[in-house]
């Protein structure tokens, strides 16, 4: 006999409440609390030219400007070498220009890091915000005392930090003194186990010794990054259960392409779905010449596919089969993609909401009037055997039926009047 005690466990529409984290202010974003989660990402950057620094941080801008307008909204930048800290001023000038805060900017420092803020103190200054890698920022005796003085720093001109530590950059002292103890253990642990602790370990004491030095939970955010899922989502449900600081989420070294989109959807989901993480990026390996546009997208699918932002119109479309006219379908499919693409940034400053639109588009009668009456618009194409019209639906009921000639065109007019007549 059915149950239906299991039929309505966990059928709730309600979304799953967020861990609560401190915000941080990073220029005009806020990142935590009960913000929106954040889209950043990072610009593959170019060599500073040292006889014409202005020319090459133009050249830096221009990606930093393309990533912005996709939809990052933070974007960071290597901060390795002179040449760089040289230029921050003329990619600000030109991130400006380009009708963007320029504190969407984020230095991320290594080993250089110490010596740079030193250097170059009113040029670091101009960033939104710094990443410090406690593995990275020193060695021995000299790790303390450089981590303190870019701490004092950052409070000094008022920058919020990341604390990002990395899993192929540990604090090699933490992690030999956590093996070593762990090998002496009477019930040793596996060591991928010991690993997960240092990460959670060396970013803790890392953001205790910053307070100590003076800087407020409200401009640090942490990250520990690793490029296995299941390691993701460990180390990050440790450190929710750990702390109330802001969370950034990403596997680093994701992989390219689909192994990328999917390592990267499969861990940050989970995470998000259950709370966890305030901003997110997707550190995908662009194939040579690929814009870097893609991590940003993928970052939006993945916040927009389980509700908790969304970035443009939905469409759903059926993978199309033996009942199909494949061509056809995903001809339309394809189109009604693009126009909403071209159409966007007008709809965007013209009609508030508009990316709350869901159209679908179906490749026949078996589930096409079904799903049409889900979506705020719909149609659903004849397929093989069917008759040659389709049917358009729109808020759940019939709307009128297309004839074969120009169901695009007449298709695309229904579209911008639906959001004419609702988004405005």
């Amino acid at each position: 006999m059915l149950n239906e005690d299991l039929v309505d466990y966990n059928l709730s529409d309600e979304s799953t409440s967020r861990h609560k984290t401190h915000t941080v202010k990073v220029g005009q974003v806020k990142i935590g609390g009960n913000n929106p989660i954040v889209v950043q990402s990072m610009a593959l950057g170019v060599h500073i030219d040292p006889n014409d620094i202005k020319s090459s941080a133009k050249q830096y801008a221009k990606e930093v400007i393309e990533l912005a307008r996709a939809g990052s909204e933070l974007v960071r930048i290597a901060l390795n070498s002179e040449e760089v800290a040289k230029a921050i001023p003329y990619i600000v000038e030109e991130v400006n220009k380009g009708g963007f805060d320029s504190k969407i900017l984020v230095g991320c420092g290594q080993y250089e890091l110490d010596r740079l803020v030193q250097d170059y103190p009113d040029n670091i200054r101009m960033l939104g915000k710094i990443r410090i890698n406690p593995g990275n920022i020193g060695f021995g005796d000299k790790r303390d005392e450089k981590f303190e003085r870019v701490i004092e720093y950052t409070i000094k001109h008022d920058i919020p930090i990341r604390i990002g530590v990395n899993w192929g950059s540990l604090d090699k002292y933490l992690l030999q003194k956590l093996m070593d103890e762990n090998s002496l253990s009477s019930n040793p642990k596996p060591s991928d186990v010991i690993l997960r602790k240092a990460l959670v370990m060396s970013a803790l004491s890392s953001v205790q010794k910053a307070e100590e030095v003076g800087l407020s939970a409200d401009k640090i955010i942490i990250s520990c990054k690793v490029s296995k899922v299941q390691d993701l989502i460990s180390v990050y449900t440790a450190l929710t259960k750990s702390s109330n600081y802001a969370l950034h989420l990403g596997l680093t070294e994701a992989g390219m392409g689909n192994k990328g989109v999917i390592n990267t959807t499969a861990g940050l989901t989970y995470l998000l779905q259950n709370g966890i993480g305030d901003t997110i990026r997707a550190s995908l390996t662009q194939r040579p010449g690929e814009s870097r546009i893609s991590e940003v997208i993928a970052c939006q699918e993945i916040l927009q596919s389980i509700g908790l932002r969304y970035f443009n119109p939905q469409v759903s479309s059926c993978p199309g089969c033996g009942r199909t006219n494949s061509d056809r379908f995903r001809v339309l499919t394809e189109e009604v993609n693009d126009y909403i693409k071209i159409r966007m940034p007008t709809w965007k400053k013209q009609n508030p909401g508009v990316e709350h639109m869901s159209i679908a588009v179906m490749g026949c009668i078996v589930n096409g009037p079904g799903e049409s009456k889900h979506a705020n618009l719909g149609i659903s194409l004849p397929g093989y055997g069917e008759k040659s019209v389709s049917a358009v639906y729109k808020d759940g009921k019939y709307f009128k039926t297309l004839q074969d000639n120009n169901i695009f065109g007449e298709f695309k007019t229904i579209i911008d009047n639906y959001v004419k007549e609702h988004f405005t």
